[in-house]
């Protein structure tokens, strides 16, 4: 073996280092989040210019528009979009077929595969189907320069490092819910978040409609949900354990002392601002998934109709935080009532998936009341939770019969559930592996990694938030599948996503602070499915630097990272 003195050896480094850092693709390195599942670097630059066409096959007009009105703002020209049915020197080719080269591992092509090569002459992406395009089109915007994401000229020139990208995400539900019951969020705002899940290859908002404090959603046949359901008198001030007196840790029954602001406050979104949001994520490769809460989390609900509640009482949209004791009824009426919202929630959200909520469903007006009691009897069940099993199965049973799949968080499965019903595992994994080991397919919303509304550190001077922590290096490590399932019950794991509850999130300046970065880490997580040891934090940290001067450009209120 031939040893060299180590003298040379630093030259050489230094030398290497030196061209590396002079070499035009060094200078344009590319920082994708997610990471792609493979990416090879190659020598040259592509150079885009007033002159340069995007040219598309059948089926991918849309997504060349889509990409043309992307780059046009910072550009200060359009790139004209126009049929072809090859590859044209210059220009960026989108192109549709049936055999798109598969990335490397064992995973199979599928709807979101894509393959994306870049040389001297042009940029080319290649697809089966038009989400993997779509994505392709994802990664060819941040090989840009970040200030390809302003919305104003930008004077520089367009280079991009010549590249050769074969993707494809592991898990095909890659989401976020956005909680607008609690606070409501206005439809641009809820249109800017769909373009920041679709840059992050993200594919499912799942959208909280209805809580007890507060009904967001239009429904024709019943307007009280919306005249009465969606205004609350007035909103708890702090966090709901600061009025706690001594007494109440003595004697916690007893109900706390808690201050409001005195203030009207409500909102909804209408059919027509529904359809709206739900055809601009579409277009984005975003299905919107509605939740409709039952039987808890009623409280709105029964305010505007209190026919539907379980007890007696009067009672006014909730408030404040915490779980409310107000739900549903199990009368036949009630379940009808809840059809007919259903129906017209499934005129408005065309995709598969209705989720119902199904969780924290107190029993206690179930318990207290005879005609519930009676109505058990009837019906041959054994407790209150087999009544709720009952109560899911006429809601699944309906949805079934107008081709569409429930969804509920975990507490669905008590009492037994439905074969086609999905379940959302959010009281950390153990209702993912009983609803896998079940045989039903599970979203992984564990709240130990992602309730992306506890705090990001635990330094203070952070806003108001309900608790916990949950750091950015905490969700990078998240593993979506449980390793006490087999590879066959892991198969029924669907994906993962991230979760923003608003009890204490009132603006969208606030809810970007608390979505982002976590966000882009997620999205990392639910691409590429890595084993937790063979993640590179630092690595991430080192893309993220790049990737946040991409949301600074696009005033996306992101919270900095602290150091690790």
């Amino acid at each position: 073996m031939v040893k060299y003195p180590g003298h040379l050896i630093s030259l050489w480094l230094l030398s290497w280092t030196l061209l590396s850092a002079l070499s035009p693709c060094a200078a344009a390195a590319p920082n994708l989040i997610p990471a792609p599942l493979e990416m090879t670097r190659k020598s040259g630059n592509f150079r885009l210019t007033a002159d340069t066409r995007i040219y598309y096959t059948r089926g991918a007009s849309a997504i060349a528009d889509y990409l043309s009105a992307e780059l046009a703002p910072a550009l200060g020209w359009s790139l004209p979009a126009q049929a072809a049915e090859a590859w044209q020197a210059g220009g960026i080719l989108l192109e549709l077929n049936d055999e798109p080269q598969s990335a490397g591992d064992n995973r199979a092509p599928g709807d979101e595969s894509y393959l994306l090569t870049v040389d001297e002459n042009g940029v080319r992406i290649s697809a089966a189907r038009p989400a993997g395009l779509f994505y392709g089109v994802q990664s060819l915007r941040q090989l840009f320069p970040v200030e390809i994401f302003a919305k104003e000229k930008q004077e520089r020139d367009w280079t991009i490092p010549c590249v050769r990208i074969a993707d494809q995400p592991a898990f095909s539900w890659r989401g976020m819910l956005l909680d607008v019951g609690r606070h409501f969020m206005p439809v641009d705002f809820i249109k800017q978040f769909i373009d920041q899940l679709a840059l992050h290859k993200m594919n499912r908002l799942h959208w909280h409609l209805t809580d007890d404090q507060g009904w967001r959603l239009e429904i024709k046949r019943y307007p009280l949900l919306t005249g009465v359901g969606a205004w609350r008198d007035e909103t708890l001030v702090g966090h709901y354990g600061d009025s706690r007196r001594w007494w109440n840790r003595l004697f916690p029954w007893i109900e706390p002392v808690h201050q409001y602001d005195g203030q009207r406050y409500g909102g909804f979104y209408t059919r027509q601002q529904v359809r709206d949001i739900v055809d601009y994520a579409r277009t984005r490769h975003v299905m919107v998934v509605p939740e409709i809460e039952m039987p808890g989390h009623a409280q709105a609900a029964v305010a505007a109709y209190p026919e539907l509640g379980s007890s007696d009482e009067a009672v006014g949209v909730k408030r404040g935080w915490g779980v409310s004791p107000y739900i549903y009824n199990p009368e036949q009426s009630t379940i009808d009532f809840l059809k007919n919202v259903l129906t017209e929630v499934m005129e408005l959200f065309p995709d598969d998936y209705i989720h119902i909520g199904g969780d924290e469903a107190r029993k206690d007006q179930w318990i207290n009341n005879p005609r519930v009691q009676l109505l058990m009897e009837e019906r041959g069940l054994e407790n209150e939770e087999e009544m709720q099993s009952w109560f899911i199965r006429q809601i699944d049973e309906f949805l079934s019969q107008n081709g569409r799949r429930l969804i509920g968080w975990d507490e669905i499965l008590q009492g037994g559930l439905a074969r086609g019903a999905t379940v959302m595992s959010w009281r950390g994994a153990t209702g993912g592996i009983a609803a896998a080991r079940a045989g039903h397919d599970v979203v992984m919303a564990d709240n130990n990694y992602t309730y992306f509304d506890h705090y990001q550190s635990e330094s203070g001077g952070e806003p108001l938030a309900i608790g916990g922590y949950i750091p950015l290096k905490k969700v990078y490590y998240y593993d979506p599948i449980p390793g006490a399932l087999t590879e066959e019950e892991s198969s029924h794991i669907l994906g993962a996503q991230g979760q923003l509850w608003t009890e204490y999130i009132k603006t969208p300046e606030h809810v970007e602070y608390m979505a982002f970065p976590r966000v882009s880490a997620l999205a990392e997580v639910v691409w590429l499915n890595q084993e937790p040891e063979q993640r590179d934090y630092q690595a991430f940290l080192q893309r993220l630097d790049v990737h946040l001067q991409r949301l600074e450009i696009m005033n996306i209120n992101y919270r900095q990272p602290e150091e690790d």
